[in-house]
């Protein structure tokens, strides 16, 4: 394998990934603790005496950036140390300790004394270490993961890499911070909104003020309905936000909203998904969030910003994030910048090829589900991640479409998980069961094409969705992860064979879809991943194997067929 780093990469600080990262809940008091770690692993669970080598946290330890470029035995027990910049505050207030992430189970010591645990490796959680402090503190982390038993949600990861399979992560991957806050303090916002208001809520539910559009709104049993004078809506092409503050004690924390709506309206008697009341093409992009040199971690906040920034002005509005939950910043710039997202929910449970790729991949793509992955305790962990997901993401407006199962991995009881999923949030779009096994409960229909007819490809009495397809291959030299083997759907030789085979197959087959129904499409991918050539970036960001221009014009025409929608 050939070591590949980003530009970003390339000039990585010692003191990585700065921003706040919770930016919907900004605090004045933030310490960042990402950094040079003390680092060992060891067969044993006790905490060690030694440690023999220094990790950059929060970067995995398989990837490049960490410093140490290996992944251990399953099982292993990673220990992180650290000395805290911080001491037990004397005027009463208390000091929070927050993880974005770590793969799979956690055990956080401050001085060697047990704090608290959590398991699941996609979601951010946090502990009050103020009664353990000192006048000097170290922090300790003991993390361990196992593939094995694939209970866990664990996505793209396998301890054989190869094709559509990744490197595994594991340990702390996201940011570590402190912050200080009073003894009563904001722990939660929740905020609901339609076309016209939002309705914030605080928890534990506190009194106090909300600072909106120059006017100070009542903060009533922890709830303030917030009106813009003049709404305007979000969306790509006006990504407005407003920002608030709310006051509540001794507390103060910042936080923004947008205004948009999500239906489903028959238009010319085809079902179209709508966003702000009109129907609307989401041109999109498969999204997995890996990068070259640091997994599941990019370099630098940049590596999002630019991302998304080089999809839209390739004429994208849609990123479907893939069977990954990113840092929450990543999902603060997709507000900011005007960017969709469809979230996928991770997937568990053990993948079969014949059963979950090959069969339904020639056309057997009808199966009940009610009895597939029957294991309680996987499924527990699925719903407890599901849950987890929405609880996180639930506030930002990019994300407008949920994605539960993904080609039947892990796949379980859809139409009742879809049930659930809408008690949790019954505002977006719902993808039950994206590309086959499909239930009766569930949004849209939505279908993966990567060979064969694309006669499939009609709507029914749900909004019709292409939710992958593509994944053309082309391999720029000097920027392959893998020389030797490569994966993806159709060979290009020449990169005037790839963007001329990738114009027509959206001139030739997307577009015209969309003028018959089609609601949205998602080609695979943004970037390259390992063995997978078949991003429009290269797997370091370093090419983009395609040029604006015949882009933006394949984005005007979706946008011209769903206006010019023939009458079905």
């Amino acid at each position: 394998m050939v070591d590949l780093y980003t530009p970003q990469g390339q000039q990585i600080s010692s003191a990585p990934l700065q921003s706040y990262p919770r930016p919907q809940m900004r605090r004045e008091s933030y310490v960042n603790l990402n950094g040079w770690w003390a680092f060992t692993v060891s067969s044993q669970t006790q905490l060690p005496a030694c440690y023999d080598r220094e990790i950059l946290v929060p970067y995995c330890p398989e990837s490049l950036l960490s410093g140490i470029h290996t992944h251990f035995p399953e099982g292993s027990s990673l220990f992180y140390r650290r000395l805290l910049p911080i001491k037990k505050p004397e005027n009463g207030n208390r000091i929070l300790l927050h993880f974005g992430a770590v793969d799979q189970y956690a055990e956080i010591y401050v001085n060697q004394k047990p704090v608290c645990t959590h398991w699941g490796g996609y979601q951010a959680f946090s502990c009050d270490i103020t009664d353990f402090l000192q006048e000097e503190n170290q922090l300790t982390v003991r993390a361990t993961d196992d593939l094995r038993s694939c209970r866990m949600p664990y996505g793209k990861q396998t301890l054989t890499r190869g094709g559509m399979w990744y490197t595994p992560v594991s340990g702390i991957w996201q940011t570590v911070w402190l912050e200080e806050v009073p003894q009563s303090y904001i722990a939660e916002l929740d905020i609901q909104t339609d076309d016209a208001q939002a309705v914030v809520t605080v928890t534990p539910a506190l009194d106090g003020t909300v600072l909106f559009e120059g006017q100070t709104v009542a903060l009533q049993g922890g709830k303030a309905v917030l009106k813009p004078r003049n709404p305007q809506y979000w969306s790509p092409e006006n990504p407005h936000l407003y920002t608030f503050t709310v006051k509540a004690g001794a507390d103060q924390v910042e936080s923004y909203f947008a205004l948009r709506t999500l239906s489903v309206e028959r238009v010319n008697g085809v079902q179209r998904l709508c966003l702000n009341g009109k129907p609307y093409f989401f041109h999109g992009l498969l999204d997995q969030g890996y990068y070259s040199d640091g997994l599941f971690t990019p370099a630098s906040e940049q590596n999002f910003e630019i991302d998304i920034l080089q999809m839209k002005a390739l004429g994208f509005n849609t990123l479907r994030k893939h069977i990954k939950v990113e840092p929450e910043q990543f999902y603060y710039l997709c507000d900011k910048l005007g960017m969709v997202v469809f979230q996928d929910m991770v997937n568990n449970g053990r993948y079969s090829f014949l059963r979950d790729t090959a069969l339904p991949t020639i056309g057997l793509q009808k199966r009940s589900d009610r009895k597939l992955h029957k294991d309680p305790q996987s499924r527990k962990a699925f719903l407890q991640g599901m849950e987890n997901t929405v609880q996180q993401l639930k506030n930002h407006p990019c994300v407008c479409y949920w994605t539960i199962f993904n080609e039947g991995w892990g796949q379980f009881d859809s139409d009742n998980v879809c049930a659930h999923l809408r008690t949790l949030d019954s505002s977006r779009f719902i993808d039950a069961t994206s590309g086959w096994f499909r239930g009766e409960n569930t949004d849209v229909e939505s279908l993966h094409i990567y060979f064969g007819s694309w006669k499939k490809l009609k709507s029914k009495n749900r909004p019709l969705v292409l939710s992958e397809f593509g994944g053309y291959c082309y391999a720029v030299k000097q920027h392959i992860f893998n020389p030797k083997k490569s994966y993806g759907y159709k060979s290009c030789k020449t990169s005037e064979d790839f963007c001329r085979d990738l114009e027509m197959l959206y001139t030739e087959k997307v577009i015209p879809a969309a003028r018959k129904g089609l609601c949205a499409a998602i080609y695979t991918q943004v970037s390259d991943v390992e063995d997978e050539i078949n991003g429009l970036l290269t797997y370091d960001r370093k090419v983009c194997k395609v040029q604006p221009e015949p882009m933006l014009k394949i984005a005007a025409a979706l946008r011209e067929a769903v206006k010019k929608g023939e009458k079905v």
